[in-house]
């Protein structure tokens, strides 16, 4: 369907459905195979390495971010100017932010590959533990300029209305990059940088597949001479910030928590943290998906200034967020022996007990965490960044930070506590922001 006629003429429940499912699905495809990435990796490989790959995991995060930021941050203003009507403003856009995120690849990539034995060193691993993680941060930072650009690119699908397209797209780099690390580690044998190496031959993949129809003139973007200038820059920037922050807020978050779980319980205690990641991973891109698979429609029809169809679609967003979040929190409450030996499959009882109490704890997180997700889907949707950068970074970074020094004397069990602390203090957070913006936000249509 013509995107223009999707956002603007199609009922927002329709909408939401054409739109949001096959966005929880692509997002459900990529958390499956991440899920898969940690278990092969510690099937195949053993506990140091499954360990090794959680210890670099927030590095391998930033090495994405600013490519996160250009790719977010661009897709609003993009959608934004289309409800407007300013094509030529939009391809400019689209161009542009193509080029920026090319070049970023290539100066983070240098830096994270340089770094990389220190950073890791830094964080208290050492001998083969930490000789693994540098070999698996060093291929994510290798591969980095032809392989961020994945995550710019499904949201430039997403905007013309290839919406399944863009589903399809992530399920196969889903199902190539597991196919290639199964081939890599199970047949092989090779060693975890073969696991990188996986993923990012999938990303390049499907990255080159996605751009085909941008370069022969079949979207509704297209690419034109790109004109840059500061407003452009600016505007991109400040959209993209609070997923850029929220990218680094918790990741700065994960270095510290393992930083703490190593001199507090060492490998076990940084395995059972990455399980928990691993679960956060498969939950947070089904909320994700949906939310940001509206995120065009919503800005389409802010910019054409129909506030009622904006707040209709929202209301859809909310809704399904609530119970995606609940369904969650009864599947952790229910199998978590079963979550665990996913990962661990020589779990001994102490570390099944350790693990088990954690994600019960765990799974309060999904209680409130829906509410606050949705918010800052919403501020960033309407060109609001600095509401949205509030939630983000109060939610990645600083309630966490203020709820570890709280919750210290219960050892680990502040740790696990965290999750759910932080995300019922970033669901209240939010409630005060839709409250002041109230006002602005249940205006009549202008037009």
């Amino acid at each position: 369907m013509n995107s223009t006629t999707l956002f603007s003429k199609t009922s927002p429940l329709k909408l939401f459905f054409i739109a949001s499912i096959p966005g929880a699905i692509s997002m459900l495809a990529s958390a499956l195979y991440q899920t898969i990435d940690g278990v092969f990796v510690g099937h195949f490989l053993g506990k140091t390495a499954f360990a090794a790959i959680n210890l670099a995991m927030p590095f391998v995060i930033i090495n994405f971010s600013l490519a996160d930021l250009i790719g977010v941050g661009s897709a609003v203003p993009i959608s934004i100017c289309l409800g407007k009507k300013q094509t030529k403003e939009a391809n400019n856009i689209f161009t542009c932010a193509s080029i920026m995120i090319i070049g970023t690849g290539i100066i983070i990539g240098g830096i994270l590959f340089a770094v990389a034995p220190l950073l890791i060193k830094l964080m208290g691993a050492q001998g083969e533990f930490a000789a693994l993680a540098v070999q698996y941060l060093r291929v994510y930072a290798i591969c980095a300029p032809v392989t961020t650009i994945i995550f710019a690119v499904d949201n430039f699908l997403r905007i013309c209305g290839i919406i399944r397209g863009s589903m399809l797209l992530n399920i196969l780099m889903s199902v190539l990059s597991a196919a290639l690390e199964f081939l890599f580690l199970a047949v092989f044998n090779w060693g975890i940088w073969a696991a990188a190496l996986a993923t990012c031959t999938g990303m390049f993949i499907c990255a080159f597949i996605a751009f085909i129809p941008f370069f022969r003139g079949k979207t509704l973007l297209r690419f034109c001479r790109p004109h840059f200038h500061l407003g452009m820059i600016k505007q991109i920037v400040a959209c993209g910030s609070p997923n850029f922050l929220n990218n680094i807020a918790g990741r700065i978050t994960s270095i510290i928590m393992n930083f703490i779980l190593v001199r507090m319980g060492g490998e076990i205690a940084v395995s059972v943290y990455g399980i928990l990641m691993y679960v956060e991973g498969f939950i947070q891109p089904l909320l994700y998906g949906m939310c940001d698979s509206l995120q065009p429609a919503v800005g389409f029809n802010w910019g054409a200034g129909k506030l009622s169809r904006v707040r209709a679609i929202e209301k859809c967003c909310f809704f399904a967020s609530g119970i995606v979040s609940l369904l969650a929190v009864i599947v952790i409450v229910l199998f978590p022996e079963q979550i665990t030996n996913l990962f661990m499959t020589d779990a001994g009882k102490d570390i099944m007990n350790i693990s088990v109490g954690a994600l019960y704890l765990f799974s309060l997180t999904y209680v409130t965490r829906w509410f606050s997700f949705a918010t800052q889907s919403y501020m960033l949707a309407i060109e609001k960044p600095l509401p949205a950068s509030i939630i983000s970074v109060a939610t990645a970074l600083v309630f966490p930070v203020l709820l570890i020094a709280i919750l210290w004397p219960l050892g680990l069990t502040g740790i696990w506590l965290n999750f759910a602390s932080t995300a019922l203090l970033a669901a209240i957070l939010s409630g005060v922001i839709l409250l002041k913006l109230r006002r602005e936000l249940i205006k009549p249509d202008l037009k």
